[in-house]
């Protein structure tokens, strides 16, 4: 069993766009030879990166020798990956049967209005970006959502902006 690549969180704000790339490039040194090195090296540049720049899937495909067609596809067949950038924290609303039919949709619309997105879309700050997951496995607890691994139970439309609260002052205490 091999170990689970190491995924840098989030880029380093003070690291230059050819540093970035540098530091791609040994990880594309590391497993160029390796079977299965693209989705690895995915993850690790998107920890890198904070999502995959089109330049940086393009840097991929030429490195390990694949076409950037099928970069693209593995990129946009998988979820986790982004080809946009994400906000430092992603709010995902549990749409699956429970929580739809308790309200899930109505947490939804509060979201897309207190943050002024729609889903997939990250706000101007780059504080939050907002999903629609189907099932968080917490049916009884519905409608529920998750701020990065928080997860919120019985959400009320009205008490969104509350839940939101503590991560808008987490991220103003860090900036000061």
């Amino acid at each position: 069993m091999s170990a689970e690549p190491e995924v840098v969180s989030s880029c380093c704000p003070e690291a230059s766009d050819a540093e970035m790339m540098e530091r791609l490039d040994d990880v594309l040194t590391e497993y160029r030879d390796k079977p299965g090195a693209l989705i690895p090296v995915l993850q690790i540049a998107q920890g890198m990166f904070g999502y995959l720049p089109e330049h940086v899937l393009a840097h991929i495909a030429s490195a390990l020798g694949k076409s950037p067609a099928e970069v693209a596809g593995v990129t946009s067949f998988y979820s986790f990956f982004s080809t946009v950038p994400r906000g430092k924290h992603l709010v995902r609303v549990c749409l699956g049967t429970a929580c739809y039919v308790r309200g899930g949709k109505q947490v939804l619309n509060a979201l897309k209005n207190e943050l002024d997105i729609d889903v997939g879309q990250t706000t101007s700050d780059r504080l939050f970006t907002l999903e629609v997951g189907r099932c968080f496995g917490a049916c009884g607890l519905a409608p529920t959502l998750m701020v990065d691994e928080d997860v919120h139970q019985r959400v009320k439309p009205a008490k969104v902006n509350e839940i939101l609260d503590p991560y808008r002052v987490e991220d103003e205490e860090v900036a000061k």
